[in-house]
């Protein structure tokens, strides 16, 4: 029996898997379909959310939906923001909307699952990132510093739509960062509480998908191979993610983000190697995982070197944390964890941090 065929079997004695409904159009092309998905749908009066950044896209989603599209509120932040949330929800109340159509990445998706919860108008999502945010029931808010996460059925997206060639844009940056986001759901979905054997097998292929295909997309931005086979990678992640639960490394992010302003995904990228040598002993079907989709022997060490080619930040003091701050994110970090194979205590995150901000990668051990 090969090592696949153990990891596999080994999570078959005991697991709860859970499933929730949401609908995907996926492929080349697949924004045509989004009025044929709102009249399916009978959704009738849809609010456009997107960044102030892609507000160009209001003209041509206005014009691809006609009558359907009531208005649009184009003012979605990183880390949803309450203020940013109840300004959306004020326009959407004015404009009697029955839906809103989130066309973009985290930040605009995070608002339209702010107004599925709140006050539960459901979302129809247009994702144009790898991070995945579209296919898990998570929702995130900031205020006064602090994110809060939640889980709700509520706000996963009724639909979602993946058109590759809406990536054909995707700045490089923005490609690899949110490409490693991505790989962060797989990991932690590997070893999350409620793992099991089919989000093990989702989150290992996402892996494999995006291993190989995300150095591509950012050196050939319009190969639509390359731009499939990692939104493809990314559609698996979230689906892994939303289907089980997060640890340590999404709690680190969230922490980093909502209370200094780190921005998402690059943050996700620098930190998930720290985490998967933190985490390697105690959870080495999980990292083993890992390795094997990737193509290597050491899962944490092809991370970090990942960093580097495909030219993101390699540590958290180039995405602007100061060092005097490391004390108070590894306090924050440790109220109220997330599960975590590992045990979690105030010291090893301390370190974990200092390594993350250095951009130093901690030895196997």
């Amino acid at each position: 029996m090969d090592t696949m065929t153990v990891a596999r079997v080994s999570l078959l004695s005991s697991f709860t898997y859970n499933t929730l409904q949401s609908d995907v159009v996926f492929g080349p092309g697949a924004l045509a379909r989004l009025p044929a998905e709102l009249d399916r749908l009978g959704f009738r009066r849809a609010l456009l959310l997107t960044t102030p950044e892609q507000a160009g896209e209001v003209a041509r989603l206005g014009a691809l939906l006609g009558s359907r599209l009531v208005g649009a509120f184009t003012e979605a932040r990183m880390h949803v923001p309450v203020a940013t949330a109840s300004a959306a929800r004020t326009r959407a109340r004015e404009l009697h909307a029955d839906c809103t159509v989130a066309f973009g990445g985290g930040s605009t998706i995070g608002l339209g699952k702010a107004l599925a919860l709140d006050p539960g108008i459901p979302q129809v999502a247009v994702d144009t990132t790898y991070a995945g945010s579209s296919r898990t029931p998570i929702w995130g808010l900031t205020e006064n510093g602090r994110k809060t996460t939640g889980t709700d059925a509520r706000v996963l997206p009724r639909l979602t739509l993946f058109d590759p060639e809406l990536t054909f844009t995707l700045p490089a940056r923005v490609t690899a960062a949110s490409g490693l986001n991505a790989m962060a759901h797989c990991v932690e979905a590997l070893y999350s509480e409620q793992a099991n054997p089919v989000t093990a097998l989702v989150a290992e292929e996402g892996l494999r998908a995006l291993g190989a295909s995300l150095p591509r997309a950012v050196r050939e931005p319009q190969n639509v191979e390359a731009r499939t086979g990692a939104l493809y990678g990314a559609f698996l992640a979230g689906t892994a993610l939303g289907s089980v639960g997060m640890a340590l490394h999404h709690k680190l992010c969230h922490t980093l983000g909502g209370s200094f302003d780190l921005p998402h995904a690059e943050t996700h990228a620098a930190v998930l190697a720290h985490v998967v040598r933190y985490n390697e002993k105690h959870a080495p079907e999980a990292i083993a995982a890992v390795a094997r989709a990737l193509g290597t022997d050491d899962a944490a060490a092809r991370l970090f070197a990942l960093l580097t080619e495909l030219e993101l930040p390699t540590s958290l003091r180039e995405l602007g944390l100061a060092e005097t701050a490391l004390d108070s994110a590894a306090d924050l970090a440790t109220q109220r964890p997330y599960f975590n194979p590992r045990p979690v205590d105030r010291a090893s995150i301390r370190g974990l941090l200092g390594d993350a901000f250095a951009g130093r990668l901690a030895p196997r051990t």
